[in-house]
């Protein structure tokens, strides 16, 4: 794995060689059928000169993808949280058994607890996702290993996560 170093530098990576445009940021055709977005990191008020920003070039959103294909969720649970009533006695838990049959990140997930702002998962995993792909467009997410380590492909690059 490749990590590019600096502050202020600029930087272009690629998933598929020859999909980021020459001398442009937002051409009229993007390679692949993909949309160019521009993610301002500077506040508007900031002198051109200094603003930070990063052009990304991405699929269009689910609604232009076709038929909706439901997954499994497993373990996963979100919001209300109300198919087993709240206790409220102190409780440990020990980590989960890693499967013996493939498990992926998105099947691996088991919701310990949440309320209406936020949740608790684990997950367990010893497979890649293949052509599956997790996307979280609710919020902020912390991925914390506690064993063996986990590649997380990004909008913004590739991720090496290890405890």
């Amino acid at each position: 794995m490749e990590y590019q170093s600096g502050f202020g530098n600029h930087f272009s990576t690629e998933a598929v060689p020859g999909t980021l445009p020459v001398g442009q940021n937002s051409p009229q055709q993007v390679a692949h059928g993909l949309y160019a977005e521009q993610l301002s990191g500077s506040a508007f008020t900031a002198p051109r000169n200094e603003n930070r920003r990063s052009w990304l070039y991405r699929i269009r959103p689910s609604v232009a993808q076709g038929a909706f294909i439901k997954a499994e969720r497993g373990l996963w649970r979100a919001h209300p949280f109300d198919e087993v009533p709240p206790n409220p006695n102190p409780m440990r838990w020990d980590p989960p058994a890693i499967p013996k049959e493939p498990t992926d990140f998105l099947h691996g997930l088991i919701t310990l607890m949440g309320n209406e702002g936020s949740a608790v998962h684990l997950y367990v995993v010893n497979a890649g996702m293949e052509n599956h792909f997790f996307y979280d467009a609710d919020g902020e997410i912390l991925i914390v290993p506690q064993q063996g380590s986990i590649v997380v492909r990004t909008e913004l690059g590739e991720l090496h996560v290890a405890p």
